[in-house]
């Protein structure tokens, strides 16, 4: 605020210098008004308005503030270059060609997800520039992709190994990110193209451990089954011995005189021998 004060003075000063100078006419009237225009170009480039989402970088002939710009209507130096950084998360994606451990070469889509960090914002503009996006944060992503996978082999890329993966490519990037300015970074595998012939052979084998556990399901499931089956079957072997233990003779005569009695009081009419060859009765229908 001391230098727009210090503009608006000596505006004020110029003006009262022209009225009491002893320019006539056209003079006079051409000193105010190189005085006015002075007043509105000042005016107008004191104020700057920095967007939600953004930092004001502030470079005044090529010398760069390490103070900021908050996102706001801001009072600042007529003379000054306001360079708006964003601070909002930025997606970076990239494809490259990267090795396997198996020397097969792998198409893979990969997206960083990073922002600037607004008090690093006066140093990236110095020492990166505007575009340290093309400059620094690409050719440091494609580098430690192809670092990262290349300790790997192509299943692990094709499987569960790629989140290992995406850890191990964030654990190198985010110290040197760190130190440029770059925060909150994360990385993301998209896509991985393996070669045709490899990508149908990791295909055919991972069919084939599905069909092993499968088989393994089915054949667990039958010995379970069978496992039933005995156990039944032994259950019925013991019900029957432990019955046929308790039947004798003298109780399958009392269970033939019981049923004899049994008829004997039915409706029916009917004949009744006693004393057969096992000595129980006999009954003969005679019909109607």
């Amino acid at each position: 605020m001391l230098y727009l004060t210090g503009l608006l003075l000596l505006v004020v000063a110029l003006i009262v210098l022209v009225l009491r100078s002893r320019a006539r006419g056209v003079q006079r009237i051409a000193a105010v008004g190189v005085v006015a225009v002075i007043l509105v170009w000042t005016a107008v480039n004191s104020v700057t308005v920095v967007p939600a989402g953004h930092v004001g970088v502030q470079d005044v002939f090529g010398r760069v503030s390490d103070r900021y710009l908050q996102p706001g209507v801001r009072f600042v130096n007529p003379m000054v270059t306001i360079h708006r950084m964003s601070v909002r998360t930025q997606e970076i994606m990239e494809t490259a060609a990267v090795p396997s451990s198996e020397g097969l070469i792998l198409s893979l889509d990969v997206s960083l997800l990073f922002n600037l960090d607004p008090e690093m914002a006066p140093e990236v503009y110095r020492t990166l520039g505007p575009r340290y996006q093309e400059v620094f944060v690409s050719p440091q992503l494609r580098s430690h992709v192809r670092g990262a996978t290349a300790a790997f082999e192509a299943k692990a890329l094709y499987t569960s190994g790629r989140e290992v993966i995406a850890q191990q490519i964030l654990r190198d990037l985010g110290p040197v990110f760190v130190e440029r300015g770059m925060a909150n970074a994360s990385i993301l595998l998209r896509n991985i193209e393996l070669p045709r012939v490899v990508s149908d052979a990791i295909q055919q084998k991972l069919k084939a451990e599905q069909e092993s556990e499968q088989m393994r399901f089915v054949l667990e499931r039958e010995r379970q089954e069978a496992e039933r089956k005995r156990i039944e079957a032994q259950g019925i072997a013991d019900f029957q011995r432990i019955v046929s233990q308790g039947i004798d003779e003298r109780l399958l005569r009392w269970k033939g005189i019981e049923a004899t009695e049994n008829l004997a009081q039915s409706a029916n009419t009917k004949v009744v021998i006693v004393g057969g060859a096992d000595g129980l009765p006999l009954i003969l229908n005679s019909g109607q």
